[in-house]
């Protein structure tokens, strides 16, 4: 089934999704884990067409494939820092924020890792790819 193309009939939608975008890229945040927590939070939202777009990033910012295969498992896994581990927690939480919000223990976690500037840039990321989640799976996005 054809479902509506947002980039060719919303150009302007696009466009604000692409100033969000161009903030992002300003941020005081490793590449690498914004790879991450986009491909986590996509894994989460079953976008494809996003598993995709930011495994591969991740790739070029020289992630292995051990780690990108793991990152389902992240709790259970050795292989990721405790600083990536609170991202990882807040990712989860905000892609899933209806079932409990972001919880008081995810969020202390998260200062000790974090300061105020970069946790409210990891919350804008976290807004943007779930947002880009959500138009790429309703609109079966190639």
């Amino acid at each position: 089934m054809n479902r509506v193309n947002i980039y060719t009939t919303q150009p302007a939608a696009y466009e604000a999704m692409f100033g969000l975008e161009k903030y992002l890229k300003t941020v005081d945040l490793p590449e690498l884990l914004v790879e991450l927590i986009k491909t986590r939070a996509s894994q989460m939202n079953g976008c494809a067409y996003c598993i995709q777009l930011h495994s591969k990033a991740a790739q070029n910012q020289n992630e292995t494939v051990d780690r990108l295969l793991a990152l389902p498992a992240w709790r259970e896994s050795p292989m990721f820092t405790e600083k990536e581990r609170s991202a990882l927690a807040l990712t989860e939480e905000v892609t899933l924020i209806s079932r409990r919000g972001v919880s008081d223990e995810v969020y202390r976690n998260l200062q000790t890792h974090f300061n105020d500037e970069q946790i409210a840039q990891l919350i804008m990321t976290l807004t943007v790819i779930n947002a880009w989640n959500r138009i790429a799976v309703t609109t079966h996005a190639q």
